[in-house]
């Protein structure tokens, strides 16, 4: 095996599949990245942690054909630290290579066999999304899966394309994320897709500068494949039926009040400076004519903050952890934004001024202490 191409093109390669490497196995191979170099000059590098597989491919020079694993780490390390300029890689008795400027590195490889097979399931139904739309509904629903792995579905962000409407939700117990998309004529269907390996897809769509601004997905019945341009990412489908997020949405509140998103995250970051070193991040919301007063306070001293709001309905103190305020609003990119009421002890839903582009359900915490 032999190929030559820049420094630059090996890296790009490297921080995308490197995405599937985890230290945290036990099998020693998944440690690893699969080189492979094809009869038409490609390489393909390939990663897995099982859970999640990524390829990607790219063109090279002076090659010829082969394949082996190399030890992720390490072989990115060298690959980083390398001049801009050509590398040299060539792979003899199952040791590579890798010859750039005034370099010369000699690692040790292992036999392509042993890497596991990456089934790229790509005969099943295919669905197309636009890249900036699932990158952005990604970012606004993931943070708030579950990250205890023993609580199932809830780990996971749930796709639901259901009359003409595309849906991501995801929640924990505590918070409830909901972003919608129109789509049009899409069949109606729903999987489940880990929040860990999604934000993965939502990093190499950030970081993928293509021309092609559609994202392929492919469905079968345990897995996804999403196609974004030259990168192939599979990722094992969570199996189980969602949480009927529908029915935990307030249909009715008795408080609303409209105020500025950025005005209220700065007030709340703020605030939760003493928030932090009591329990549970706590902070205390009492709303009162025009007025939105945040408070918190430990042993170390005490704040109080003020927001100007506009409300229709009663007055209301209510307390919440201002971790999931401050989630919530920083996914949020409007400039103005409801918040919805009912009791001290009913969860608060923001939503846009106008709209059901998405909704954001917050759980409050008991204040009998603050």
């Amino acid at each position: 095996m032999r190929f030559s191409c820049s420094q630059s093109t090996l890296v790009k390669a490297l921080n995308i599949v490197s995405k599937a490497v985890t230290s945290r196995t036990t099998i020693p191979i998944l440690k690893g990245i699969l080189i492979n170099v094809d009869e038409n000059g490609f390489v393909t590098m390939s990663s897995s942690d099982l859970d999640i597989s990524i390829e990607n491919k790219f063109e090279v020079v002076d090659f010829e054909p082969g394949e082996i694993v190399v030890q992720a780490k390490l072989f990115g390390d060298i690959i980083r630290k390398l001049p801009s300029d050509i590398i040299y890689i060539e792979e003899k008795e199952g040791n590579l290579t890798i010859r750039c400027s005034s370099s010369e590195f000699n690692i040790i490889g292992s036999p392509s066999d042993e890497f596991p097979k990456i089934n790229l399931g790509e005969n099943g139904e295919k669905l197309v999304f636009d890249k900036e739309v699932l990158k952005e509904m990604i970012k606004k629903t993931s943070f708030a899966a579950s990250v205890d792995e023993s609580r199932g579905v809830i780990t996971g962000v749930l796709f639901e394309i259901k009359e003409d409407s595309f849906n991501m939700v995801a929640l924990d117990g505590f918070r409830m994320a909901v972003t919608r998309e129109f789509v049009k004529n899409a069949a109606d269907q729903s999987f489940i897709i880990p929040a860990r390996t999604l934000n993965e897809v939502q990093k190499i769509l950030s970081e993928t500068d293509t021309e092609n601004e559609d994202v392929e997905l492919i469905l079968n019945e345990k897995r996804a494949l999403f196609i974004i341009d030259n990168i192939k990412v599979v990722i094992r489908l969570l199996d189980g039926e969602y949480v009927k997020y529908n029915d935990i949405l307030p249909k009715e509140s008795q408080l609303k009040v409209v105020l500025n998103r950025s005005d209220l995250m700065e007030a709340i970051e703020r605030a939760s400076l003493f928030a932090k070193v009591g329990k549970n991040n706590l902070i205390k919301l009492n709303i009162q004519e025009n007025e939105l007063e945040i408070t918190s306070k430990s042993e170390e001293g005490n704040v109080r903050e003020n927001v100007y709001i506009s409300r229709e309905g009663k007055n209301l103190v209510i307390g919440f952890n201002s971790k999931y305020l401050i989630d919530s609003l920083k996914a949020i990119d409007d400039e103005n934004i409801v918040m919805l009421f009912n009791t001290p002890i009913s969860p608060c839903l923001i939503t846009p001024v106008e709209g059901n582009e998405y909704e954001y359900l917050v759980l409050p915490v008991r204040i009998t202490n603050l």
